[in-house]
C-alpha cells in the first residue's frame, strides 16, 4: 500500500504543473534535437511511466548528467532503490539542482540549475535513507556516464600500444590480447601464423571523467601508422592491422568522426571500425612487456596531430 502511495504522489507531483515554454530553455542553452518524449518531460515537465526508465534499477558507479546541458547533476553513489517506479538519490551534486514550489504551494520541483530543464520533484519526510530525502527523477532527463569505460584498439604489436596508453593521465589499465577473429582461445601462436583472422589488440580501461572515448582514439592515431595496411612497422600481417571495435553505437560514431578529420588532414587512414566480439586475454608474457624489459617500443612512438 505504501509503493501505491508514493507513486500515485510521483505522478500528481510531476503532472500537476505549470508547462514550461521551451523557448524560456533555449534562451539560455542552445539545445540539441530533442524527441517528443523528451520534450514532454525537459521541457513541458511531463513524467514518463513508473517503471519504465532505463536508469530506475541501474546500479552502476558513475555519474548522472543533465540529458539537456550535460551539467552533472547525481552521483551513483547517493542513488537508492525507493521502490517508487523512478530513479530515486538522496543528494545531489553541490550547486546541481534548482528547487521551486509548485502553483499548488505543497510540491518541489527540481531542475538542472544550468539549463533550467525539468527533472522530476524532491521529497521529505519519507524515512527510507538517514538524509530522509528523495529526489525523484526522470530517466530521461538524465544520460549516465559510468566511472570506468572501455576501449578496443589494434595497431600492430600490442605491446606498443598497450605501453604507451598506459602513460595516459586518465588510463586504469590497459591489456594485451586479441579480437576479431573465429577460433575461440587462440594462443599467440595461432594469431602469429595468421590463420585465425585474430588481431593483437588492447583493451583499455579508462575514466571518462578524465579522458573521454574521442581522446582516446585520437592517442591511438598518434601512436600509430593509420596508413599502413596489415602492418605496422616491420611486423607484417593481418594481426597487426589498425582497427577500432567499438561496444556502443556512440563509440562507432565517434571512431569515425575522427577517421573523418584524419582524411580531411590529408591521411590515407586504412584503419577499421567494427563491433567488438570476445576480446581474449593474451598470455602473461605479453603484459607490460616493455615495462618489465625496461626499454621502449621500437615500432610505436607519439606523433601529435590533434
Amino acid at each position: 500500500m505504501k509503493i501505491i502511495i508514493i507513486i500515485f504522489a510521483c505522478i500528481l507531483s510531476m503532472q500537476n504543473v505549470t508547462p514550461l515554454k521551451a523557448q524560456n530553455i533555449k534562451d539560455t542553452i542552445t539545445m540539441k534535437e530533442l524527441t517528443k518524449e523528451e520534450e514532454h518531460v525537459l521541457i513541458n515537465k511531463g513524467t514518463e511511466l513508473p517503471f519504465t526508465g532505463k536508469y530506475t534499477n541501474n546500479k552502476a558507479q558513475g555519474v548522472y548528467l543533465c540529458k539537456l546541458c550535460g551539467a552533472k547533476l547525481y552521483l551513483s553513489e547517493d542513488k537508492y532503490d525507493s521502490k517508487c517506479g523512478w530513479p530515486s538519490f538522496d543528494d545531489e551534486i553541490d550547486g546541481a539542482i534548482k528547487r521551486e514550489i509548485d502553483a499548488d504551494g505543497v510540491r518541489t520541483e527540481i531542475m538542472c540549475a544550468k539549463c533550467g530543464a525539468h527533472l522530476g520533484h524532491v521529497f521529505k519526510g519519507e524515512n527510507h535513507t538517514l538524509k530522509n530525502l528523495r529526489h525523484c527523477v526522470n530517466s530521461i532527463s538524465m544520460v549516465f556516464k559510468p566511472t570506468e569505460e572501455i576501449a578496443i584498439v589494434a595497431g600492430g604489436c600490442f605491446w606498443g600500444v598497450e605501453h604507451l596508453m598506459q602513460k595516459q593521465e586518465g588510463v586504469i589499465s590497459a591489456i594485451s590480447g586479441y579480437i576479431g577473429g573465429e577460433v575461440e582461445n587462440p594462443t599467440y601462436e595461432q594469431v602469429s601464423d595468421k590463420s585465425t583472422g585474430h588481431a593483437e589488440a588492447v583493451k583499455i580501461t579508462f575514466d571518462p571523467t578524465v579522458i573521454d572515448f574521442e581522446r582516446v582514439v585520437q592517442l591511438f592515431f598518434e601512436i600509430h601508422d593509420s596508413t599502413q595496411e596489415d602492418g605496422q612497422g616491420p611486423d607484417l600481417g593481418p594481426q597487426y592491422r589498425s582497427e577500432i571495435f567499438y561496444t556502443s553505437d556512440e563509440q562507432k560514431e565517434i571512431a569515425e568522426k575522427v577517421i573523418a578529420e584524419l582524411k580531411e588532414k590529408g591521411y590515407d587512414v586504412k584503419t577499421k571500425v567494427t563491433e567488438a566480439k570476445t576480446f581474449n586475454v593474451a598470455e602473461e608474457r605479453h603484459q607490460d612487456y616493455y615495462e618489465r624489459k625496461g626499454t621502449e617500443p621500437y615500432c610505436h612512438t607519439r606523433k601529435q596531430i590533434f
